[in-house]
This record gives C-alpha cells, structure tokens and sequence, in this order.
C-alpha cells in the first residue's frame, strides 16, 4: 500500500524543500510544484511533493493518522507522524 502524507514546507532550495511531518523535518522535491511556497501544504510520497493541499485538510489528516498511531499496541513512547 501506498501512502501520501501532508507535510507543512519550512525551506525551499531551489528544487528540495524541508518539510516538517508532525515534528519531522524532511527533504521531498519540489520540481512537480514550481507552484509551491514556503507555509503551503503538501501531500508527499516517496521524497516528491505531488500535490498541494488546503491547509484544514492537512491538518485533519494529520490528526487522524495521530489518532491511529495513538491506538495501536506497541511503543508507547507518543512519537509524531
């Protein structure tokens, strides 16, 4: 199964940003959204932003996978996304 997660843009070095994903900081390629900006939303999958994403929806999606994390049995050590 495949996964696109929203992801927040805090850099932008001409075709790589830094993304933040629930307290991570990621490098993903921007080179599919010349459109994207500093602040906007993401959806990112395999290192490539691929799509932007209204800043609500991210922010519920993020939510639920938190909410899924949160219940599975395992490490309880309340990592983020």
């Amino acid at each position: 199964m495949c996964l696109a997660i929203p992801a927040r843009i805090i850099d932008i070095d001409k075709q790589m940003a830094t993304v933040d994903v629930g307290g991570v900081t990621r490098q993903a390629s921007v080179v599919l959204l010349p459109e994207a900006g500093l602040g906007d939303y993401v959806l990112m999958h395999a290192g490539f932003a691929i799509s932007l994403v209204d800043e609500k929806e991210a922010l519920e999606t993020i939510r639920l996978f938190q909410q899924l994390l949160d219940g599975m049995p395992g490490d309880d050590s309340g990592s983020a996304l």
